[in-house]
């Protein structure tokens, strides 16, 4: 009997140029047969994080971090041409006019579609987050060695 293909892509970005390509590739590969998964880690978090989550975190640092990183779908930025928020809007509206789905409609397709997300809890750690800060389609909270056993046995792995 053949195993089945597994891919692992590895989110630690949350540019939206970025993120939209990962999810891209996952819905490519999940709808191929693969077994997807989507890791989110450090940056990667701010994609499955609600877009109104709580500001939270113990200490003073991870407040603050929180307050500055709020995350969620509608706050990614580009990792080229920012230009202090327009960047993004004009791509959002490009990506619009082009039938793309947004980052939100992506996580509801990919979901449909089987690709298992899961976020980092050393990252998830690091940066104060709590369960209630993410999103209900996240599949799982997950520490590295779970998640690079899976991208071990992964024929095809992508970090972003």
């Amino acid at each position: 009997m053949t195993q089945k293909k597994k891919l692992t892509l590895v989110v630690w970005s949350s540019d939206l140029d970025r993120v939209w390509t990962a999810f891209g590739i996952a819905l490519v590969a999940a709808s191929m047969g693969m077994e997807t998964t989507m890791v989110f880690t450090f940056w990667g978090l701010n994609v499955v994080k609600k877009n109104d989550a709580p500001i939270g975190g113990k200490g003073l640092l991870r407040k603050m971090v929180n307050l500055i990183n709020r995350g969620g779908s509608k706050r990614l930025g580009l990792s080229r041409l920012h230009m202090l928020g327009l960047g993004p809007r004009v791509m959002k509206r490009l990506l619009k006019d082009s039938n793309m789905p947004s980052i939100d409609e992506f996580i509801t397709l990919a979901k449909a579609t089987g690709v298992r997300l899961v976020a980092c809890s050393g990252a998830w750690g690091v940066m104060g987050l709590t369960e209630d800060c993410f999103r209900d389609e996240l599949d799982a909270i997950v520490g590295t060695a779970d998640w690079l056993q899976d991208a071990s046995e992964s024929g095809v792995a992508f970090f972003v």
